[in-house]
């Protein structure tokens, strides 16, 4: 009987992670353009990071959430797709006149996410119609599905991220949004 439930109980975190990829891919080429995630750019010779590709916006953002050390994150779009995910993707940005660090706080405090290195895996979102609050989704390795690599920004410079959750119910448009050490925020779902 336990080898039965540890073989469908592997079996479907397979699934999990397939369709986490695939919908992370779908998400990334969903507009015809190359879309990244936002990770930083290999480290050049002179232990400078590469610049960091920009965010074109197109609509108006539908939040602007203000963090420590002038980092504020600019909410673009937060989509619900087929897959039954919730992707909210923005623009984490430094306002300040120096380099500022990416706080560690932000990748939240469970121990397998805390191996994987820097990230928003501490972001949540809340829905508050059916009391639920839904953190960021992990493959089966224990790596979240969020932008990873931030250490820090320069003055003025930012940066695309992405956040993805499982996704409430459909009759759900609209959850709160939090991120350690950031304001908190109400954001309507589109898809």
């Amino acid at each position: 009987m336990s080898t039965r439930l540890t073989a469908a109980t592997g079996r479907r975190l397979a699934a999990l992670t397939i369709t986490a990829v695939l919908g992370l891919g779908a998400a990334g080429c969903s507009n015809g353009s190359p879309q990244h995630g936002g990770a930083p750019a290999a480290a050049t010779a002179h232990g400078e990071s590469a610049p960091r590709e920009q965010l074109v916006r197109t609509g108006d953002p539908l939040t602007e959430l203000q963090g420590q050390n002038g980092l504020s994150l600019t909410i673009t779009s937060a989509r619900r797709d087929p897959a039954a995910y919730l992707t909210v993707r923005g623009d984490l940005k430094n306002d300040g006149s120096q380099t500022a660090v990416v706080p560690a706080e932000l990748r939240g405090d469970e121990l397998d996410v805390l191996r994987t290195g820097p990230s928003l895996a501490g972001a949540t979102v809340t829905d508050f119609e059916q009391h639920k609050r839904y953190y960021v989704l992990r493959d089966t390795s224990g790596h979240p599905l969020t932008t990873t690599g931030l250490s820090t920004l320069k003055a003025g410079e930012s940066v695309r991220v992405f956040m993805q959750f499982p996704a409430p119910p459909a009759t759900t448009t609209t959850v709160g949004f939090q991120l350690p050490l950031f304001d908190t925020a109400t954001i309507k779902i589109s898809g």
